[in-house]
């Protein structure tokens, strides 16, 4: 093959390459790319874009300020915060205190506490106005009303609430 046939070669088959890119599915051209994207910003503002600041019938929401109206709408504010005091007890009472308590309930505004020890359940005792302080801070007024504050307690006999009086416990049936 000499020169002249490899250039005529080569010449067919960029015409061929340009035949079949002027039919592909994703080619437009300039007039078709204007019109889509008139199509695709009808509806919108004036000048085709919202501008710098949000949009809020079209621009995505954050989550946080939905959800926040969606509790308050469906009154789980107070639910929620007492679940607050059992799942972030250590950062609502701090760290060190959390190692040596645990709450044990919550009814009615009332916070049982229970410690590991008697000194600590003591110096819970002496502390309770400030870490009430602290959960009202946190929570709200309405959330935790009233510390109780009880140290370790041994096992009791008693199971149910038809138990009987005066019994001696498992010590009973032996004479």
């Amino acid at each position: 093959m000499d020169n002249s046939e490899v250039s005529d070669l080569a010449r067919s088959a960029l015409a061929d390459a340009r035949k079949v890119s002027r039919t592909l599915p994703g080619r437009r051209d300039r007039d078709s790319r204007r019109r889509i994207r008139r199509e695709n910003l009808t509806g919108r503002n004036r000048g085709g874009y919202s501008g710098p600041g949000p949009d809020l019938t079209s621009d995505p929401q954050r989550i946080g300020p939905l959800l926040a109206g969606f509790v308050e709408e469906r009154g789980w504010d107070v639910p929620l915060a007492e679940a607050r005091v059992f799942a972030e007890w250590a950062g609502l009472v701090g760290a060190e205190v959390a190692a040596h308590c645990a709450p044990q309930t919550l009814r009615e505004g009332e916070l049982r506490i229970v410690a590991e020890s008697t000194a600590w359940a003591t110096q819970l005792r002496l502390l309770a106005s400030t870490l009430l302080a602290r959960l009202v801070a946190e929570l709200g007024p309405q959330v935790v009303t009233k510390l109780v504050i009880t140290g370790p307690v041994g096992p009791s006999w008693k199971h149910g609430g038809r138990s009987v009086r005066g019994a001696r416990g498992p010590r009973d049936t032996y004479g």
